[in-house]
């Protein structure tokens, strides 16, 4: 089946919607969308170093390090020192910053909410389910 002339490429048009997703969804919050991933790893995980958070995000070291810098600054994160050697540090989560990250999960809840609110349940099931797919699928490409 052939798709209409006005009707936009799939391999063009997904990765489009994809990124204007990525950068709408974090438009207007308090935290923008590194920050709010990384803060969420932290309350999901607990203190972490930089190389672990690294790899639970797929991404760099360093980017964790330059990601972290003004949430440290904030006081959203804190260094704690490693149990098992004093010398190395974690960084941690602080009530400052689990604080900001739940208002931030509550503004998106509120906000899908709307976006979805003329959607049927089944529909946003299966958004929901497609959506988790896709995201597996990119986590497991690293």
């Amino acid at each position: 089946m052939s798709m209409p002339s006005d009707v936009p490429d799939f391999d063009c048009q997904l990765p489009y919607q994809v990124a204007v997703f990525a950068r709408r969804i974090g438009a207007a919050g308090e935290l923008d969308r590194a920050a709010f991933l990384l803060l969420d790893q932290l309350a999901a995980d607990g203190p972490a170093n930089v190389k672990t958070l690294a790899a639970a995000l797929g991404v760099d070291s360093s980017t964790v390090t330059r990601q972290a810098a003004p949430l440290l600054r904030e006081r959203l994160l804190s260094r704690v020192p490693y149990p098992a050697d004093r010398r190395s540090v974690r960084l941690a989560l602080t009530p400052a910053g689990a604080g900001r990250l739940a208002r931030e999960r509550d503004r998106r809840r509120r906000l899908i909410a709307e976006l979805t609110a003329d959607w049927t349940p089944e529909e946003r099931t299966v958004f929901c389910a497609l959506l988790e797919r896709f995201n597996d699928g990119l986590r497991n490409r690293r």
